[in-house]
């Protein structure tokens, strides 16, 4: 029976408290209580946060396999409970990225409170060692990406070393600079980049951006100290701003963010691509509904500008030949506007195992969003496409699909509508149903375009 290759270009990890000792610098171990009760604040905020979005008390709608109610998202940190669930739900291979609720980071993340550059830099060391060490020996169907863009690098020699250190240790992928941003750093068509653009070339590691980019160390890590004190304090209706910070996350905050597409046009504007062709870039968890009018107006600012900043071709020109968007949690707004760029440029990321994400309902979900385009073009979202522009081996996952992969029917073959319910669950959680952006944020994109613009020509 022909078995369904899928590959999730989003997914998680998170160092768990109890590593942190082994991982981290013992130049640091002082500061090892305070990051605990910072631990304590955050889970307890994340734990209301998780329960308001995911409707933990409609377990009977979503969980039908208990994967969540028994521990499965434990996965975060424990390979054994990720292979498991990647099985269950007929996962070949997945990507995984840093952060998740059920821990904080090692200083280092916007969700962290803020610590020292130097703190953050020893943390963001540490988690790519625990994650190689953690997820390491299953290469053949977990693929690495190393948060070299979570930290304030000193120089560009630290910075060059621990990417020569994750090449050799096989990463697939690194974070881009700035994922994590701290004051100080040059915009990303400062040509200071240039050394570590070639290296990711020289070792053909792809660039990942995604969902935070840009977000400052202890950006988010203040929203939630507050909204700690005052679960503390047991003040004010705590659900209520559990669910304004749930409306920031999707509108705006961070799924929506900008600020990951003005990381990538900073590239684009300023030539990175023209200078290191063969560079990579995966977006990823920023959704895919803006990328036909943020194309649009980025061809036509280049219009206007060209041969006073550093491109040499259209911003859309660079995407079609060095970009992917994942689109993790798809939504059936996203597979409407599937050609808006090229369907061939899109890929799946479940998000494992967030909250927002397809995971424990990944076939189901797929199915609903996929089942009614053509079969090529949904193979290739759920699988192909990223196989082909990441350099994966398929041969072998496809062999590890015909083990654990779910069948074609379960996809295309006939079944019953999924449960009005379902859907609705779908759509609380990650906005499965939601419009479009359509040219909505085109002035807020035009506000930061004037201001690249006119520093790229100074760059230039």
């Amino acid at each position: 029976m022909e078995k369904l290759t899928i590959v999730s270009v989003d997914a998680h990890a998170q160092m768990p408290p109890q590593a942190w000792p082994k991982y981290l610098d013992k130049r640091y171990h002082d500061q090892l209580p305070q990051l605990l009760e910072e631990n304590r604040s955050y889970t307890q905020i994340t734990g209301h946060f998780h329960k308001r979005l995911h409707n933990t008390h409609l377990l009977e709608v979503f969980d039908l396999d208990h994967a969540m109610s028994d521990g499965g998202g434990f996965g975060a940190w424990d390979l054994k409970l990720r292979l498991q669930e990647m099985d269950r739900e007929g996962i070949a291979g997945e990507f995984i990225h840093s952060g998740d609720s059920r821990a904080s980071g090692l200083f280092y993340q916007s969700s962290n409170w803020t610590h020292t550059m130097e703190l953050c830099q020893a943390g963001v060391k540490g988690y790519n060692r625990w994650l190689f060490d953690e997820f390491g020996p299953a290469a053949d169907r977990l693929f690495l990406i190393s948060n070299i863009g979570a930290a304030p690098w000193r120089d560009m020699d630290e910075l060059l070393a621990e990417l020569d250190w994750s090449a050799e240790k096989g990463f697939k992928a690194t974070s881009v600079p700035g994922y994590v941003a701290y004051p100080g750093q040059p915009p990303l068509f400062d040509k200071y980049w240039d050394p570590f653009w070639a290296r990711c070339q020289e070792h053909d590691i792809t660039l990942w951006m995604h969902a935070g980019q840009g977000e400052g160390q202890g950006e988010l890590g203040a929203i939630f100290q507050r909204l700690g004190a005052r679960i503390d304090e047991e003040q004010g209706d705590v659900g209520e701003a559990i669910d304004r910070l749930r409306s920031e996350f999707f509108k705006g905050k961070i799924f929506s963010s900008i600020k990951p597409r003005r990381a990538m046009w900073q590239m684009m504007m300023g030539g990175v691509f023209d200078r290191f062709p063969r560079l990579r870039l995966m977006l990823s968890e920023i959704y895919g509904d803006w990328l036909g009018p943020t194309f649009k107006y980025l061809d036509e600012q280049f219009e206007l500008n060209k041969g006073s900043i550093p491109a040499k071709h259209k911003p859309s020109e660079y995407y079609k030949s060095n970009c992917m968007n994942g689109l993790s949690f798809i939504r059936r707004c996203e597979v409407d506007l599937r050609h808006d760029l090229g369907v061939e440029l899109l890929a799946f990321g479940r998000d494992y195992p967030h909250g927002e994400g397809t995971w424990p309902n990944t076939i189901p979900w797929l199915r609903d969003a996929l089942h009614d385009i053509p079969k090529d073009e949904a193979i290739g979202i759920m699988g192909g496409n990223a196989m082909r522009f990441l350099k994966l081996d398929k041969a072998k996952l496809d062999a590890i699909a015909q083990r654990i992969g779910p069948s074609m029917d379960a996809i295309f073959g006939e079944h019953p509508p999924l449960p009005e319910d379902l859907i609705a669950h779908f759509d609380n959680r990650a906005q499965y149903l939601g419009q479009p952006e359509r040219e909505t944020r085109i002035p807020e994109i035009d506000r930061a375009m004037k201001e690249d613009l006119w520093r790229a020509k100074v760059f230039a």
